[in-house]
């Protein structure tokens, strides 16, 4: 019998995992129990300075003198990793301290309070976690709160939290911000592949910005739980700034799991996939990693994800400069819209990547 067809765009409520860690649990419930996490975190080796996160400047990218050494490093960046740490972003340090402050007084609040901004039957957009779909299903060791930000006649008011009561004025400096960051990355990721910017920066001036904040809780039992399932976002990027110095974030790199360690006034730059994990604009150039996060024995740890995607009318494929060069296309062209509905409407037994192949 074929599977039932998922509807990732909602998500079935389940426990609070900030309240589950406050029990001091000996163990933790065996739903979240993931079998092959020892031996994988046993993988690890961010003390390696050749499996280091690439780090971009972007005040170097804009000053003429040093542009075309830093573009050079960006491109590389998003070749070999697609990943990096972006400093000197533009971005005043208010706006992050302000929104990781409100972040950290939201998951604060008690959970009868938090509850009142919980996701609604049929939607991700609220507090509680994203992508659950059965009761059989395993579990993250995370609370979360996803708001839909830009434009901002998508904003869904009723569910942004009026409490801390400068949440709502944070976010929304915050995603501009974001958004501010999102258009100028994308201008020189498009130098870097040489291929026309004006187009591709005008879709991310209108494009979604949506925002998520996540909660990873200490764990009694870390190296047996995954603070979030190893995956590969979708087209766009996402930019992740860690609220604190405890690292969690990891990235696949070479068969082996990388911390990204958590760098001051930083913020990560994690490219989207398309149907081959690779970004979709740069027809198989620039990388999308695989990417998870792990949680602490004795730590909290907080981050907030902004995903850049561009308008729902921008067509989602291979640049054609690049197919130009000999590159020839091997999946649709479609509309982000239309992309964005595949995916997030899977059609059961049958892999993404085929309903997309020409």
């Amino acid at each position: 019998m074929g599977l039932e067809p998922k509807n990732l765009q909602s998500s079935i409520p389940v426990p609070s995992v900030q309240e589950l860690a406050s029990l001091q649990l000996e163990a933790v419930p065996s739903r979240y129990i993931r079998d092959d996490m020892e031996s994988i975190i046993s993988t690890v080796a961010s003390d390696n300075s050749t499996l280091r996160v690439p780090l971009i400047d972007m005040a170097k990218l804009v000053d003429s003198e040093s542009h075309g050494t830093e573009l050079q490093k960006l491109h590389a960046a998003c070749k070999e990793w697609g990943i990096f740490q972006l400093i000197n972003h533009g971005v005043a340090d208010e706006s992050l301290r302000n929104m990781n402050k409100q972040t950290e007084e939201f998951f604060d609040l008690p959970l009868k309070e938090k509850k009142r901004w919980a996701q609604k039957p049929g939607s991700l957009e609220g507090y509680g976690q994203a992508f659950v779909t059965s009761e059989e299903q395993k579990l993250d060791w995370n609370d979360m709160i996803f708001l839909k930000a830009l434009p901002i006649e998508d904003r869904n008011l009723e569910i942004w939290p009026e409490n801390p009561p400068k949440f709502r004025e944070s976010l929304d400096r915050y995603s501009q911000d974001m958004r501010q960051i999102a258009v100028a990355l994308t201008r020189f990721m498009a130098m870097g592949l040489e291929i026309e910017t004006r187009e591709l920066c005008a879709a991310y001036e209108d494009g979604l910005y949506q925002i998520r904040m996540n909660y990873y809780p200490p764990c009694p039992q870390p190296e047996r739980v995954t603070g979030l399932t190893s995956h590969v976002d979708i087209p766009g990027f996402a930019l992740l700034l860690d609220c604190g110095d405890t690292p969690g974030l990891q990235v696949l790199k070479d068969g082996r799991w990388i911390f990204v360690e958590p760098l001051d006034g930083a913020v990560v730059v994690d490219m989207g996939a398309d149907h081959r994990g690779k970004w979709i604009l740069s027809n198989g150039l620039y990388k999308a990693p695989e990417h998870r996060a792990v949680v602490s024995k004795s730590k909290e740890r907080r981050s907030i994800v902004t995903f850049c995607y561009p308008g729902l009318s921008f067509k989602v494929g291979p640049a054609m400069e690049l197919i130009k060069l000999g590159s020839p296309p091997l999946y649709k062209t479609v509309t982000v819209e239309e992309y964005l509905g595949c995916f997030f409407n899977p059609k059961p037994d049958v892999p993404f990547i085929d309903t997309m192949k020409i």
